[in-house]
């Protein structure tokens, strides 16, 4: 028996990446995965394909994320697809950094966009299919920088900062109606973005790290795995830092 035995899981943005390590773990607890990504490329397709060999339904869709009519209409077709969702991941995010007096308007507004109103888009169309239900879990993917904030990275930080307050916000509007809402602020994560960075810089952060490494997709799909669960049944409002202890 997994622990998502049944369920259907919607992650946006994950046919690669800490959306696509989600995908899989969920996938190894038994939930059917619907995923987006702006295209499904060859990328996707294996993606979907992974998760099938979990034993396990799984599709992956293309789809905007920052588009609100292009993403009713993939929660509906997903609806229709799986029959229920009881589990939405806000994974999609992008980044466009640069000092706040050098950052033009395009680059604030593309990164609120996808990183932000992208997950109220998600939630709008979900949040209907999980009242009929009387049950669900909403995780919103943050960054420790929406809890502490980073230097040239204020569109960036200001997105995530948005997804925690979204996540308590919607814990309070329906939690009566049997509705989670929770938020995972990863740290400094092993990906291919920081694999590319000079060792001086990746060596000073981890002296930072309270445990000597930086994290892996797989630390951050454990901590979604648990709040999707009825593990978690009792924790609602809360922003999880998977950070080594970095910012405590």
């Amino acid at each position: 028996m997994g622990l998502l035995d049944g369920k259907t899981a919607l992650i946006t943005g994950a046919a690669r990446g800490i959306g696509k390590a989600i995908a899989l773990k969920f996938a190894s607890e038994g939930a059917n995965i619907a995923f987006t990504d702006l295209v499904i490329d060859e990328k996707g397709k294996e993606t979907e394909n992974e998760i099938i060999a979990k034993g396990v339904k799984a599709k992956g869709y293309a789809s905007n994320a920052a588009n609100f009519e292009e993403t009713a209409k993939i929660v509906a077709e997903v609806a229709k697809d799986f029959g229920s969702i009881d589990i939405l991941v806000n994974n999609a995010g992008i980044t466009k950094d640069g000092l706040m007096m050098r950052m033009s308007e395009q680059q604030w507004d593309a990164v609120i966009a996808v990183n932000l109103k992208s997950a109220f888009n998600f939630i709008h169309a979900c949040t209907p299919i999980m009242l009929r239900q009387k049950r669900g879990s909403i995780i919103n993917m943050a960054s420790v920088v929406g809890v502490h904030g980073n230097a040239g990275q204020s569109n960036y930080a200001a997105s995530k900062a948005g997804l925690i307050a979204l996540a308590k916000s919607i814990a309070q509007e329906i939690g009566s109606r049997g509705i989670r809402a929770n938020a995972i602020a990863p740290g400094f994560i092993e990906t291919a973005m920081t694999a590319a960075l000079p060792d001086d810089i990746r060596k000073d952060w981890i002296q930072k790290i309270p445990l000597r490494r930086g994290g892996t997709v797989d630390d951050i799909a454990n901590v979604a795995t648990f709040l999707a669960s009825d593990l978690s049944s009792y924790v609602s409002g809360q922003v999880i830092q998977v950070d080594g202890g970095m910012n405590m």
